[in-house]
């Protein structure tokens, strides 16, 4: 029986470095590389709104929707906006649209993590909204086929290649072979940090996935290469500093910051820090933003993955 309304979290995803892989599926498509998912992510609740049409802040309908349009509230941090590839989540899991069981979907995302800056908040959404449409209209899809599901949205969508997956899996995904579950191949690296950063602000996915990606996958490969040669976290740093040069990817504030960890007297375990992709960010682990002077944002790795939560 469908409860008829439920919440999901994902965890946020840096990406380290990556290679492009088009495809003809979107299914098949995606990214190589590696990254680290957070504690800091996004949170998604779908719930079943009034039938007959979309309910606004009062509750009452609204019999203004324009066919084609979302039925029902879409709020992201309580504003009204909406992301496209859950629009396409819902629509793959027949609730977007009358599909004979009359229902309208209201959808809330909620983040505390800047969104185009590099925490594949899109992916997220998409994700989230898949785990929680299917509980709470009890859809009866698998993990793996939900997983599939939101990767082909955010694929479709151009807004991102290999946030789904990684933040599905949790922990510091390597992701050997592009693509969802079926297809692609995930690997990790066993280990917990402290994870600190700071947004400079956006810089658009689409724009640098729509253009040459040569130069990038070949940086891309070569990281990934080093990384697997030696699974820890302090190679993947010097690997994703490294990618972000040869790419030509990095932006003054990222660069200054990043110089400035590698400078500061504190280093120890934090392993510098390194621009997040695809965003006006630099993240690192440890403490090395704070010695330097900077003031962060401060989470960890998130060690579990995308999961259905129970909210009182």
């Amino acid at each position: 029986m469908s409860r008829q309304r439920a919440t999901a979290f994902v965890p946020g995803h840096v990406t380290a470095f990556f290679s492009a892989h088009s495809a003809e599926r979107p299914v098949a498509a995606g990214s190589r590389g590696a990254g680290v998912t957070l504690t800091d992510g996004v949170t998604v609740r779908v719930s079943a709104a009034d039938e007959a049409g979309a309910s606004g802040e009062s509750g009452e309908s609204d019999e203004s929707v324009a066919p084609g349009q979302p039925a029902g509230s879409r709020t992201i941090d309580g504003e009204p906006g909406t992301i496209g590839a859950v629009e396409d989540v819902l629509a793959a899991l027949g609730l977007a649209e009358d599909d004979g069981t009359p229902r309208v979907v209201d959808v809330a995302v909620e983040t505390d993590l800047p969104i185009g800056a590099g925490f594949g908040v899109s992916g997220a959404a998409a994700l989230g909204a898949a785990l929680s449409a299917n509980d709470a209209f009890d859809r009866g899809h698998s993990e793996n086929e939900l997983i599939r599901i939101a990767h082909e949205a955010e694929v479709g969508r151009g807004t991102g290649l290999g946030d789904v997956v990684a933040q599905a899996r949790g922990g510091v995904p390597i992701r050997l072979e592009p693509g969802a579950p079926g297809v692609g191949e995930l690997d990790g690296i066993p280990a917990d940090a402290r994870v600190e950063y700071v947004t400079f602000g956006e810089l658009s996915t689409e724009d640098v996935l729509g253009g040459d990606t040569a130069a990038l996958s070949a940086a891309g490969e070569d990281a990934l290469d080093r990384l697997r040669a030696d699974p820890r976290l302090p190679t993947m740093m010097d690997a994703a500093r490294a990618f972000a040069s040869e790419a030509d990817l990095l932006v003054p504030e990222v660069a200054e910051a990043i110089a400035a960890v590698g400078d500061s007297p504190e280093k120890y375990d934090d392993h510098g820090a390194a621009m997040a992709m695809l965003g006006r960010t630099v993240f690192g682990l440890g403490t090395g933003l704070s010695d330097a002077g900077y003031d962060p944002e401060v989470c960890r790795i998130d060690a579990a993955g995308a999961r259905l939560v129970t909210e009182q």
